[in-house]
């Protein structure tokens, strides 16, 4: 019975990696990896995130933290698969009813999969959109020197823009602080207002903060 089982399972492997080199099923099963990759991927990034900032910046029991990195893991990993395989999908569907792939295609693509999968206003999807936003303004600046629209600076730019944007971000935390994320909220509570707090040599450099009702 064991041998048999073997050979079900080798003839099975060999269907499907039959089925795999066909070149009609590529634009389909590219779709499925895609949504595979995304899945995993989401995992490997909001894992390792989610276990550092929550017990950082989070109170409660054990089992409420593992519950919630279970929560933001999950939820980062679905969307993100959901999204490869909503833009995938949509690229290949207009590949073949247009017979070509042009440029407007992903654009659009990404505009549906974006709506659908990331248009609900939660904190992992604005992560994702700020993580994205800022990519783009760093990208679309080099395209502009890249086509001419702007000219190339003579100097390296970066300093500048490091300047602008610590001393935007600090002001709107000092003064406007609840119009910024909660996790860099948290973050930033930590690094310059829970610095100005300390009892004696444990909370000053063992802990952050003191535990007893000294």
């Amino acid at each position: 019975m064991a041998g048999s089982g073997r050979d079900a399972v080798r003839a099975l492997l060999r269907a499907a990696n039959a089925i795999l080199q066909q070149r009609r099923y590529r634009a389909a099963l590219a779709v499925l990896k895609g949504f595979r990759n995304g899945a995993v991927y989401g995992a490997k990034i909001r894992a390792p995130h989610a276990l550092v900032m929550t017990f950082l910046f989070k109170s409660g029991s054990l089992r409420e933290k593992l519950k919630s990195i279970a929560q933001a893991t999950y939820t980062h990993s679905r969307n993100l698969a959901y999204f490869v395989f909503t833009y995938k999908g949509l690229m290949a569907l207009q590949s073949q009813l247009q017979g070509k792939k042009i440029p407007f295609h992903s654009f659009f693509a990404a505009c549906i999969g974006g709506w659908l999968v990331f248009g609900e206003n939660n904190p992992i999807n604005s992560q994702i959109i700020m993580y994205l936003l800022s990519r783009i303004l760093f990208g679309l600046s080099r395209l502009a020197v890249e086509k001419g629209y702007i000219p190339q600076p003579k100097q390296d730019p970066f300093p500048l823009v490091a300047a602008l944007i610590w001393g935007t971000v600090l002001w709107l935390f000092e003064y406007h602080r609840q119009t910024l994320q909660p996790s860099l909220q948290s973050s930033m509570t930590y690094l310059y207002d829970d610095s100005n707090v300390w009892h004696d040599i444990s909370d000053f450099l063992i802990y952050n903060k003191r535990t007893d009702s000294k």
